[in-house]
């Protein structure tokens, strides 16, 4: 632990060059200064930039070492190096104010702003308890399980959130599929008053900075006002809703016929413990049940890696090609000598699959305990485009080395699965054959199963959680509220009664872990407007959903030059530099899947009239 404390007493002393030794945040503001220039400010970024360095490193080690090896020391350490980092990231932040009347480079300019985005809580013991609040939830929730009781009272071996994902995913009792969910849910009120903790402070270190909550300081991070954001993502919602409200209509009716009208009503929500997922996010576990009659493709990727006996470095590997065949580096030694892929058995650890940069120069890891299945396959692919993007812009400074916006980090990876394709999983061997090029319904309605079904779920998150910052949503209500979006956007319905005290919306790790959501549905529209143009850029003519960019070096060039911006410009020029386009647009979705909707209405029609 030595190298450790003397690491955080040497950025403690850093930070007091910065913003004074000792100094409170009234004496900051009230302190009176002379007129900022050009040179203080860049002088002023630069010094912050180095701060940032070594705290970002601070809490990327304690941070890798909690979610690998959870222990109530570890959880302790986490929260002590993101004190240190909010605290630091604060007092920037309004220091970073005093230079915004100044015209300066755009570069410098820009960096004042990134700054700027950041919560501020001015009193030591509040920066402790939110921090400790934040570790505390992560862990409760990586720790979480459900234990069944027998109706003797005695208790059968618990059940960690994987082991009940699985149940919901093969079992098709839904008196068996209601209880595991109940069970996974029971687990987070345990952390409802946390969380309303963690919340009010939140909020106060917003206004701090000059947010009327978080919710509005979220929504600021994406270079236009919050409430033109809010309005953004409303606009896309409904471009993509009546793809969506088509595969939810067909899937009621196959729900219906396996179930039976007893459990899945004719109209209105459908119980959310049918749809293969503990969140209903993600639809592609009922594929057997609602794959094409006609459908003759049963050449599964799951059970080709299984025969293959395709370990979870080997997975990696996979993933690694696809990339470096579009002209990108191999991945550092260093990745796999540090990565964990495999779940360990000695002690407890966040499973949630997750992509780490250590230092910004190059130890880039994964975390994520990988099992050899088609959804995991898919998500290493995914994960590794976090890495690759972190590799791309490590040469940008301190204040660049992110995403144009936080849609574009989960864009990559995910633009780079649209590209397993039938053809692409034959060239590399996990395949026998392709289907015919004219029967693609199967393999867009399964893509849709994963693509289409997220999306009012990916909108809902935040907009729940928009309200909750904003005070609209109190603790008392979070469960009301929380459903109300379910039952709109998803049009799923919790299988039970609300529980007294209920805290539905925290058996979600995204809420638990206070990382914010809107990002993912971002990322949704992102990935085929990206896939579009890399496959323009390959010189591909043909349906999108047949097209994979694998070995094209000049798609990876274009795709490449983008990573490499990192948040250097505000996200429209990134966009348009891939893409020639400066809006996001789900036009690119509804393209991609307008042979499924053409069917899915057909479908809809005829199982209407029965």
């Amino acid at each position: 632990m030595k190298r450790l404390t003397t690491h955080i007493t040497t950025v403690a002393a850093l930070l007091a060059s910065l913003a004074g030794a000792g100094a409170a945040h009234g004496a900051i503001a009230a302190k009176r200064m002379a007129p900022p220039t050009v040179a203080e400010a860049e002088k002023f970024v630069a010094e912050a930039e180095a701060l940032l360095t070594k705290l970002d490193l601070d809490s990327a080690r304690n941070g890798w070492v909690y979610n690998t090896f959870i222990t109530d020391d570890t959880e302790a350490s986490v929260a002590q190096a993101d004190e240190q980092r909010l605290s630091a990231a604060g007092e920037l932040a309004l220091k970073a104010r005093r230079f915004n009347a100044l015209k300066l480079p755009q570069a410098t300019a820009r960096k004042l702003k990134l700054l700027q985005l950041s919560l501020m809580l001015s009193d030591a013991g509040e920066r402790a308890s939110y921090t400790r609040l934040a570790a505390g939830m992560s862990g409760a929730y990586g720790k979480g399980k459900y234990c069944p009781k027998l109706a003797d009272g005695s208790t059968l071996p618990c059940m960690a959130l994987g082991e009940l994902e699985k149940v919901l995913a093969e079992n098709r009792d839904p008196a068996r599929l209601k209880e595991v969910w109940l069970g996974w849910h029971a687990v987070s009120p345990a952390y409802k008053q946390h969380y309303a903790d963690y919340v009010a402070l939140s909020n106060k270190g917003a206004r701090e900075m000059g947010f009327a909550d978080t919710g509005a300081l979220w929504r600021s991070g994406y270079d236009m006002p919050p409430e033109a954001f809010a309005a953004e993502m409303e606009r896309l919602w409904q471009q993509v809703k009546p793809l969506y409200v088509a595969l939810h209509t067909y899937t009621r009716h196959k729900l219906r016929q396996t179930y039976g009208p007893a459990v899945v009503p004719a109209d209105g929500p459908v119980p959310a413990h049918l749809f293969g997922n503990m969140w209903s996010q993600s639809w592609d576990n009922l594929y057997p049940i609602l794959k094409p009659a006609s459908n003759k493709d049963d050449d599964d990727l799951g059970r080709a890696l299984v025969a293959n006996k395709t370990g979870p470095v080997e997975m990696t590997r996979y993933a690694e090609r696809f990339y470096t065949s579009l002209g990108m580096e191999a991945l550092p030694p260093t990745f796999w000598s540090r990565s964990l892929l495999t779940k360990p058995q000695d002690r407890e650890v966040v499973c949630h699959a997750s992509a780490w940069d250590m230092d910004g120069k190059g130890d880039v890891r994964i975390k994520m305990c990988i099992t050899p299945t088609d959804e995991d396959f898919k998500t290493i692919h995914h994960e590794l485009g976090h890495t690759y993007y972190q590799l791309a812009y490590r040469k940008q400074s301190e204040l660049f080395r992110n995403g144009a916006n936080d849609g574009f980090h989960e864009a990559i990876g995910d633009t780079v699965a649209l590209s397993i394709t039938p053809d692409y999983l034959k060239q590399i061997g996990l395949r026998t054959d392709a289907p015919a090029g004219s029967d693609d319904v199967p393999l867009l309605l399964e893509r849709a199963l994963g693509k289409v079904a997220f999306l009012p779920f990916a909108y809902l998150v935040d907009k729940w959680r928009w309200d909750v910052y904003s005070g609209k949503t109190k603790p008392a209500d979070y469960d009301t509220a929380w459903w109300t979006l379910r039952e709109q956007y998803q049009g799923v319905a919790r299988p039970a009664p609300l529980a007294a005290g209920g805290f539905d919306a925290g058996a979600k790790y995204h809420v638990a872990a206070d990382t914010p959501y809107a990002r993912y549905f971002l990322a949704t529209m992102l990935q085929f407007q990206f896939h579009r143009a890399l496959c323009r850029e390959a010189g591909y003519v043909g349906p999108l959903s047949r097209c994979s960019v694998y070995g094209n070096k000049k798609a990876g060039a274009k795709l490449q030059a983008m990573l490499a911006m990192g948040a250097s410009k505000p996200w429209q020029e990134a966009l348009q530099a891939i893409s020639g386009e400066d809006n996001i647009d789900g036009g690119a979705l509804i393209a991609y899947f307008a042979p499924l909707k053409v069917w899915l209405d057909e479908q809809n029609k005829l199982m209407s009239s029965k």
